[in-house]
């Protein structure tokens, strides 16, 4: 290759990262702004006639009602990504997420139009989670494949950071309107979180409009070995891959949702403290999970996906309780420590590595397809009702302590996944793809 060759085979490897980072961000902010107001705000805004907390938990429920849209966007967006492109997908799953965010900031409250502002929440929230279900998986391959060989977990923990990114600046900004005092927060500057979303999307185009397509589809377009019916590829061939994703998954998922939402609400409608002790930490802990999610993937292109993922479960279990011990005292730096330990070293630690460990379950034909599934249909029976489960648990027993044997437990059925898994950080995963004429049966092979 020659020295401009080189230069910008690296110049379009940056591009993909910043454009995977860019709509992850974007993904994530919109993801924790809901999280977060649905615990401080959407209780009273749009749905006033219950008791508060189970105003909230309601509230939970259409939070919850993003994840059960999620697999119709990962079903749909995961079979045009393998037909059709990876990126063309992913400018079309930021519009949907962007737009559906940024009308939820222009939404009529309860007092205005009664039950219709509810509904209208709630459909927004599943066209949030339709375009939701087709960004990770995308936004992960686009920079897997582009990956340079031995780098695929360290290129493929990128577009991760944007969780702690979005995490950041939701936080950033519902602290900056939370400034102006309750009054006003319940009024109307809650809206100026979602109203910006906007200036993100606009951003993410700009840049993904400027990609390119990675080689891995390139080169199934040239020997054509696209998959006619990915999904029903996926589910008849790759079915133990399915059950391996969802189990290592579902870890992962518990703990990020639960010491993400529950936690804000924990704190200041169980424990009665103000929202900025849970907002600070989870500010701290993004700064920390900033740094770790690419540790941890370069850290599996060394020692492989499945023992640093197993570190993150592991870390999961070990402080679940030591942590909830630690929120109880009430006082902020131990909260800040608490959120740190669970969200940052633990979820984080999984994040790093989970893009390469899901993508390399699945040969390329598929693998749009397999990774949507497998994140987004995994996270209904674990990440999508955790905030709703935990409320509950605390509202029947008056303690956390049956959240954190729920978190033990999640992160034990991770560690059986990643037991039940084959170490793939080192193989030659699209090899097959760079001779003509190799197609199917090669690529299957591949896979197992």
């Amino acid at each position: 290759m020659t020295h401009s060759a080189a230069v910008g085979t690296r110049r379009n490897e940056r591009n993909t990262v910043v454009a995977s980072v860019i709509g992850s961000v974007v993904e994530w902010y919109d993801f924790f702004l809901y999280a977060t107001m649905a615990a401080i705000v959407f209780d009273s805004q749009f749905f006033p006639s219950f008791d508060p907390l189970i105003g909230t938990l309601v509230a939970f429920g259409t939070f919850a009602a993003g994840f059960v849209t999620r697999p119709i966007g990962g079903l749909i967006f995961g079979h045009f990504g393998d037909r059709l492109g990876r990126k063309k997908i992913l400018v079309t799953t930021m519009l949907i997420m962007g737009l559906s965010t940024f009308c939820m900031g222009i939404l009529p409250t309860y007092e205005s139009v009664g039950a219709a502002a509810p509904i209208l929440l709630l459909l927004l929230r599943m066209l949030q989670g339709i375009g939701l279900g087709g960004e990770w998986g995308g936004a992960a391959i686009l920079t897997f494949e582009h990956a340079p060989q031995g780098k695929r977990g360290f290129f493929s923990s990128w577009p991760q950071t944007g969780v702690p990114l979005g995490l950041m600046l939701s936080t950033l900004l519902v602290n900056a309107v939370s400034m102006l005092g309750d009054e006003a927060l319940l009024a109307w500057a809650w809206r100026i979180p979602f109203l910006l979303s906007i200036v993100l999307v606009i951003v993410g185009l700009v840049i993904r409009l400027n990609v390119t397509e990675p080689p891995a589809f390139r080169k199934m377009v040239e020997n054509d070995d696209r998959a006619g019916v990915p999904m029903f590829e996926v589910i008849t061939k790759y079915p133990k891959q399915l059950v391996v994703g969802f189990c290592a998954r579902f870890g992962e998922s518990v703990t990020f949702n639960v010491f993400n939402a529950f936690v804000l609400t924990y704190t200041t409608q169980v424990l009665g403290l103000e929202s900025k002790h849970a907002l600070n930490g989870l500010l701290i802990a993004s700064i920390f999970g900033v740094v770790i999610i690419p540790f941890a993937g370069r850290l599996s292109d060394r020692i492989g996906r499945r023992p640093v993922f197993a570190i993150g479960a592991a870390v999961a279990a070990v402080t679940a309780f030591p942590i909830f011990a630690l929120i109880d005292t009430g006082l902020a730096p131990l909260i800040w420590l608490a959120i740190v330990l669970g969200w940052a070293l633990g979820a984080c630690t999984m994040f790093g590595a989970e893009a390469a460990f899901i993508a390399e379950l699945f040969p390329a034909r598929v693998r749009y397809s397999g990774m949507s599934i497998v994140y987004q249909l995994g996270v209904l029976p674990s990440g999508a009702i955790a905030p709703a489960l935990s409320v509950w648990l605390v509202s029947l027993t008056g303690s956390a302590w049956p959240v954190a044997a729920y978190v033990v437990l999640a992160a034990l059925i991770s560690l059986i996944g990643l037991r039940a898994a084959r170490e793939t950080a080192h193989d030659d995963i699209d090899g097959d793809l760079h001779a003509p004429g190799i197609g199917r049966a090669e690529t299957e092979r591949a896979a197992r």
